[in-house]
């Protein structure tokens, strides 16, 4: 029988090795990178480009919504790449509940064109 209290040891080990690695590398880059502070280092930066108006200017909460959308069907799409991968083992009853899931996709998606959630302004 396997002893799966030392499984945690190494979890725990390579934990602890890897903040190591990373605190040492860290320490190490803040020791050794120059730290000279000049006007144009602590100018704004956009892309090369100067930047124009405020910062704190207001933005369109339907971006949001757009992003907001785009970032929920993908994720329900990537729902969809396990089942397919299991699609013969799952039999009638999978591609009952696919469907479903399918449906309650196309009614989200039919209810955002709906309210104009998907107009880019």
């Amino acid at each position: 029988m396997p002893d799966y209290s030392l499984s945690y040891v190494y979890v725990f080990a390579f934990f602890v090795v890897g903040a190591i690695f990373v605190t040492v590398l860290l320490t190490l880059a803040r020791l050794v990178a120059p730290r000279k502070a000049t006007k144009e280092k602590l100018r704004t930066y956009e892309s090369g480009e100067e930047p124009i108006g405020q910062a704190w200017g207001r933005y369109p909460t339907h971006f949001y919504v757009f992003a907001l959308l785009f970032v929920v069907f993908d994720v329900e799409v990537i729902f969809l790449f396990p089942w397919a991968v299991l699609f013969r083992a799952l039999g009638a009853a999978g591609l009952v509940e696919v469907i479903v899931f399918i449906a309650i996709l196309v009614v989200g998606l039919y209810y955002a064109w709906k309210k104009d959630a998907l107009n880019w302004y």
